[in-house]
């Protein structure tokens, strides 16, 4: 039977896609595992594997389409046996009424690859913030697990849910798959691994309709046509930029906590420690020690650790740092996990590789997708302070400010020290203030008083 290829849902808030390029044409032979296309989302170009063998029998979609719906048919494959010249358009009985998919899991006859391929263009870069996974249509017919397989009998599994469960030394002969025809996908080897997932699905409540985006904004008055101007055509991590920072401010209650902290003590140390890790060519950052002060204040104030998710919260149980990355085309939040547990040395080298993977449009998706609470740092532009946006489902965020000499009091004294101002922005559905307050001095205690971070 001929297999209905769909445009794939290769990250969590991709609503639509543009085929960037066809690497096959009808007629060629494909097998698993083989590169099909190019496609552009609102994170990256991603590369889109083959998942079953067959011939590719007609090309629905040209290569160029922009504005592709998730799960609109994109090609059909011709199975072993089958005249691809006699395959209707549009398989009858198939594809209707089916959810979309996971980024991780396949579609009908193929898969997304997990590297992404180097940018192209705007639409290559990475989204401001991570996201929870969106939940399946009510259409959609619910997942029937496969039964217990027969010694021998072949694994169906995607990629990404192979190269995870070899990983972590998880038998995938063991598992049930939750995807199309039983296949094994990435939730099924978290789930076996004991993951807790970003929020469970259905759990918040239904978001609020957001304005349609892309469309011509008509300036009041004469503004448009007495000013000279130029229409620029929104890439796809610049809508998901505007619809997500929207839906945040406007479901999310925030709520800001404020705290100055003297950095002489923080400074001195790195200069210390660089100096020790110059052999080994580690250079830290102001940056690289302020987010292993915010993974050991989430420690000590478990109750900021969290995530609202309806009518319950994860309450996680290490603290993941999403870290603003600033990119030509927005925002990205590569992830330092587990940052509380790793040296500074360790969260150097890891974040100067993410940052570089970012800015080079590379970033896999598991390592810019989750987290526990973020961190962005305006220091370097001079901003002295700023109320940054919560991520969701994230439920906080620390905005970092320049560090400037200002008349400190010190022992009673009035002096001159080097002083930042860090605010945070908590959610306040899951976070009281008080906590809040709690988790600013945790912070502010750690960054004047480093050496308890290296303990």
């Amino acid at each position: 039977m001929p297999i209905e290829l769909k445009m794939p849902a290769l990250s969590p808030t991709m609503e639509e896609g543009t085929l960037a390029k066809w690497l096959v044409k009808e007629g060629d032979k494909v097998a698993s595992g083989d590169i099909l296309a190019e496609i552009e989302t609102d994170k990256a170009t991603m590369e889109f594997e083959a998942v079953d063998e067959g011939t590719i029998a007609k090309i629905l979609v040209p290569e160029g389409s922009e504005g592709v719906k998730v799960g609109a048919p994109i090609a059909i494959i011709a199975g072993e046996g089958e005249d691809a010249s006699n395959i209707p358009s549009s398989p009858a009985g198939e594809g209707q009424g089916e959810a979309a998919p996971r980024p991780d899991e396949p579609t009908a006859g193929g898969v997304p690859s997990s590297q992404p391929s180097p940018p192209r263009g705007e639409g290559a870069k990475g989204p401001p913030v991570p996201a929870a996974v969106e939940t399946p249509p009510a259409s959609a017919a619910p997942a029937v697990p496969t039964p217990a397989r027969a010694d021998g009998e072949r694994v169906k599994a995607s990629p990404l849910a192979r190269k995870l469960a070899q990983a972590q030394g998880i038998d995938l002969s063991k598992l049930r798959g939750s995807g199309p025809g039983g296949r094994i996908v990435r939730a099924d080897v978290d789930a076996a691994a004991g993951r807790v997932p970003a929020a469970a699905p259905g759990a918040a409540p239904a978001a609020a309709p957001a304005p349609a985006l892309g469309t011509h904004l008509v300036m009041p008055g004469p503004m448009e046509q007495a000013i000279p101007h130029e229409e620029v055509k929104l890439s796809n991590i610049r809508k998901t930029i505007a619809r997500r920072l929207t839906e945040a401010k406007q479901q999310v209650p925030h709520i800001y906590l404020t705290v100055d902290i003297n950095l002489d003590a923080l400074l001195k140390l790195r200069t210390e420690l660089n100096a020790g890790l110059e052999s080994r060519g580690v250079k830290l950052s102001v940056n690289d020690l302020l987010i292993k002060a915010l993974a050991q204040s989430l420690m000590e104030v478990p109750e900021c650790n969290v995530a609202f998710a309806g009518d319950h919260m994860l309450k996680y149980g290490r603290a993941d740092i999403s870290v603003a990355v600033s990119i030509p085309a927005g925002l990205i939040t590569p992830i330092i996990a587990n940052a509380g547990s790793k040296s500074v040395s360790a969260i150097s080298t890891e974040m100067k590789e993410l940052a570089g993977l970012a800015r080079e449009g590379k970033l896999q998706p598991q390592q810019y997708q989750g987290g526990t609470a973020s961190l962005s740092n305006m220091g370097m532009f001079g901003i002295k302070q700023f109320e940054a946006v919560i991520n969701p489902p994230q439920g906080m965020i620390m905005a970092i400010g320049a560090g400037e000499k200002r008349p400190y009091v010190i022992n009673d004294s009035l002096q001159i020290a080097t002083v930042m101002s860090a605010t945070g922005s908590f959610d306040h559905r899951a976070i009281d203030g008080a906590d809040g307050a709690r988790l600013m001095q945790a912070f502010k205690r750690l960054v004047e008083n480093p050496l308890g971070m290296l303990a």
